[in-house]
C-alpha cells in the first residue's frame, strides 16, 4: 500500500511576496525551493527504505530556476548519501523523467497516458479554484492551448487544493 504525506511548510514564500527581486529570476522564483522540497523526499526515502525519489522537472525549467538542472541535483544527491548511511547504501538516486520534454510535450504525454491532469495545480495564488492571472495560470493555458489538449481546471468542478 502506497503512503502519502503531506509536509507543510508554511513560511516558504515567493520572492514578489517577500517584495524582493532576485536578478534574472521570475518574481514567482522561491530560494533553494527544490532543496527543500527533496529534501522532505529524502528524508521519507530514508524512513520507508526508498532509493529513490521523482521530480517532475521539465526542460522549460533548466532556463529559468538553478536549482532545476542536473548539477543541482548531483550535488543534492550526493549530499543526502553523505548524511544518511541508509541513503548512501541504497545508491539514492534523484530520478526526473520528464527533464528532456518541453512543458507541452509532458501534456501531451500526461493526456496519452490518462494521468488526472484535474489534479495538477498550477496556480501561484491561494484559493480553491485557479485565479487564471498570475504566472503559473498563464504559463498553464498556454501550453495546454499548444499541446491541443483540454485543460480539465478550465471546466471546473474545481479539485480540492491542498494549502
Amino acid at each position: 500500500m502506497a503512503e502519502h504525506r503531506f509536509v507543510r511548510l508554511p513560511d516558504v514564500r515567493e520572492a514578489s511576496d517577500m517584495g524582493r527581486a532576485f536578478r534574472g529570476l521570475p518574481p514567482t522564483y522561491i530560494p533553494l525551493r527544490n532543496a527543500m522540497f527533496y529534501s522532505a523526499a529524502a528524508a521519507f526515502a530514508e524512513e520507508t527504505g526508498a532509493g529513490a525519489v521523482f521530480g517532475g522537472h521539465n526542460r522549460d525549467d533548466l532556463g529559468v530556476f538553478p536549482d532545476a538542472g542536473p548539477e543541482f541535483f548531483g550535488q543534492l544527491e550526493k549530499a543526502f548519501r553523505a548524511g544518511s548511511a541508509a541513503l548512501r547504501s541504497s545508491r539514492f538516486r534523484i530520478l526526473r523523467p520528464l527533464e528532456s520534454k518541453t512543458k507541452v510535450q509532458v501534456i501531451r504525454l500526461a493526456s496519452r497516458l490518462g494521468v488526472p491532469l484535474e489534479l495538477t495545480w498550477s496556480c501561484h495564488r491561494e484559493g480553491r479554484a485557479p485565479c487564471w492571472r498570475c504566472e503559473g495560470c498563464r504559463g498553464r493555458t498556454e501550453a495546454f492551448r499548444r499541446a491541443a489538449v483540454p485543460d480539465p481546471l478550465r471546466q471546473g468542478p474545481w479539485p480540492e487544493k491542498v494549502s
